[in-house]
């Protein structure tokens, strides 16, 4: 017996989960907001406020919920997850009459200490309950069309709260985290593919409906479409952002000019650079390589996670892992694509590293329930 083995075997059983935590997804995880708060003192010109310093407190208190959920068996978690969907599915429905309106969304509820966006709850509360769907599901049924209309529900309903808000970033989040969830679950391919064939022609459907009385889209989203696939019809209006992000990633190079000393943000032409547009201040100041690196610890991240999902033979923490590694990989994968013009612009944070309460806090929570499954899984 090792020495390690001897000392976990004699340590109480409640402590003895501490050698259990995935360290190095923590690790990880650390280096990603560390990356964050660089980045906020740098387009603060050089102070922790008004941004850094509450990123950390954030960041600190995330990491404490993260490590007591970790402890928490993860049978509890599948059982609340139908309660935790039901509170965050209220929550939405809270927004359309007390949310606060905010640069024309309404999209948040104000709790006094701090501004509460139910949409970024709702992000893990679904993948929780269709795992927990889905593990109580006997396997000969998860392709049955009747069984499938219950997640269909599930996902449908707060991606049309959330577009009302009006939200469409987030509920593409919504729809596409659920939509992997349902793949590895094991629902058979053909469903995808009519889903695929009807997207496209909604997307034709959307294009169709422009200037008519049954208009799909609002006109600002049809504009940040116009300026997805023509930037420079409108360089100093809604081409603007993306104009600005792309001279910032140009300018930076291989190398990046230096900490603080990006023209773009430190001028101020770069919109949102401390929020949706935060990747493009690392790339003009780091470079390409600093991109990468950024790049490669959110890849290590989703590698933790589904190694991690691999190695639990319980169905539901297998499915929550790789429905909360989807989820994750979709939020940078969107952002990037968005400031460097490869997606529309839909507002979505750069996971840990963009200022905000609600999503830094609900990904740690998301972490947490990721490590109580690696923690209490069978050995």
């Amino acid at each position: 017996m090792s020495y390690l083995e001897y000392t976990v075997k004699h340590v109480p059983t409640g402590l003895r989960k501490i050698f259990y935590i995935n360290w190095a997804l923590v690790i990880l995880l650390i280096a990603v907001s560390s990356v964050g708060f660089l980045m906020l003192y740098s387009v603060a010109g050089g102070s922790f406020n008004p941004w850094a310093e509450a990123q950390m407190k954030r960041f600190a208190m995330g990491l404490f919920l993260m490590f007591g959920m970790a402890m928490v068996p993860i049978w509890f978690w599948r059982n609340v997850s139908a309660v935790f969907y039901a509170g965050a599915l209220l929550l939405l429905v809270g927004v359309e009459f007390f949310g606060t309106v905010q640069m024309g969304a309404q999209r948040w509820i104000d709790l006094g200490f701090m501004r509460l966006q139910p949409s970024e709850l709702m992000k893990i509360a679904m993948v929780m309950f269709l795992a927990a769907y889905y593990d109580w599901l006997p396997l000969n049924r998860t392709s049955h069309p009747l069984w499938l209309l219950i997640p269909i529900v599930i996902i449908m309903v707060p991606v049309m709260l959330v577009l009302r808000q009006p939200d469409l970033g987030t509920s593409l989040l919504l729809l596409m985290g659920g939509a992997t969830v349902i793949f590895m679950a094991g629902v058979h391919w053909g469903y995808f593919a009519v889903v695929i064939t009807a997207g496209i022609g909604l997307i034709t459907a959307v294009f169709q409906s422009r200037g008519t009385g049954w208009q799909l889209l609002q006109d600002y989203q049809y504009r940040r479409i116009d300026t997805f696939l023509d930037p420079a019809s409108d360089p100093l209006g809604a081409g603007y952002h993306i104009t600005q992000s792309k001279i910032a990633l140009g300018s930076g190079g291989w190398t990046g000019r230096g900490f603080m000393q990006g023209t773009q943000s430190r001028l101020n032409f770069l919109p949102e650079k401390h929020t949706d547009f935060i990747f493009t201040t690392l790339a003009e100041e780091f470079g390409f390589l600093g991109a990468v690196s950024l790049l490669s610890l959110y890849a290590l991240i989703i590698i933790f996670c589904v190694l991690s999902a691999l190695s639990n033979r319980d169905r539901f923490s297998s499915l929550m892992t790789m429905g909360m590694a989807g989820t994750f990989f979709l939020f940078f994968a969107v952002n990037m694509s968005m400031v460097m013009g490869m997606a529309p612009v839909v507002g979505v944070p750069l996971p840990l590293v963009s200022w905000g309460g609600s999503s830094m806090l609900v990904l740690m929570m998301a972490f947490g329930i990721v490590q109580s499954a690696h923690v209490h899984r069978p050995r």
